[in-house]
Order: structure tokens, then C-alpha cells, then sequence
């Protein structure tokens, strides 16, 4: 990542991260969750990822409501998966209890709820 792509992305979200955090979150509070490969030049951590480019894989869980990150992740190498960094990164224990929504990328995951997928024999989806 370059100086300027850095400080972009420091102007842009460091106003969010200023504001003052909540005391405490709602237990029924929905949280999504997605992980995102950012390239990286420190090969301790990172590995060739589906993009030919060292990478890591943190996870990312935002409020459903307010769109603010509530948890992070610790990151895992970028040719992991997101269903196995979901349950290695401790970003599963943080979000224990709280209702979680992800994309397809974490099938056959219990604990995530995903969107209904249009079935192959072409039924119609569920309400």
C-alpha cells in the first residue's frame, strides 16, 4: 500500500473512528461480517492469495444499523478462506451471542446467517 493510498484512507475514516464509542451494545444488535485481502509487503503473515499478490484476510464486523466496526479480526494469511478466518481470528468470540450476517463465502458455517441462494430446479426463493 503506498504513503498516499494510506493517508486517503486515514482521512477517511479517522473522522469515524473519533466518534465516542458505545458503553455497551444491544445483544440482539445484528453485526455483518466480511473479510477483505489487503496487500501486504510482510511476508511473515501474508501469503499468495487468489490475487497473485501477498496478502492478509482480517475480518471485519460492522453494526447492521449504524454501519460502524464494532470487531476486528486478527489477520489471517490471504489464501485462507472466510469461513476458516471467521473462526480463527477470535472475531468469533467477540460477536458471541449477537445475531451474525455474512455473505455466501460462508457456507456451511452454523452460526452465520447467509442470504437464500436460487435453488439449481428453479423454485422460486422463500419469503
Amino acid at each position: 500500500m503506498s504513503y498516499s493510498a494510506a493517508y486517503r484512507v486515514i482521512d477517511t475514516i479517522g473522522p469515524l473512528l473519533a466518534l465516542a464509542p458505545a458503553k455497551r451494545r444491544p445483544r440482539d444488535q445484528v453485526a455483518i461480517v466480511d473479510g477483505t485481502l489487503i496487500p501486504t509487503r510482510d511476508h511473515t503473515l501474508a501469503a499468495p492469495s487468489k490475487n497473485y499478490r501477498y496478502s492478509t484476510n482480517p475480518q471485519v464486523a460492522i453494526d447492521a444499523d449504524t454501519r460502524l466496526v464494532i470487531a476486528l479480526g486478527d489477520p489471517q494469511p490471504g489464501n485462507r478462506n472466510d469461513t476458516i478466518v471467521y473462526q480463527t481470528s477470535g472475531i468469533k468470540d467477540r460477536l458471541a451471542g449477537r445475531p451474525v450476517m455474512a455473505d455466501g463465502g460462508y457456507q456451511g458455517h452454523p452460526d452465520v446467517i447467509m442470504p437464500y441462494r436460487k435453488p439449481l430446479d428453479g423454485q422460486p426463493l422463500p419469503e
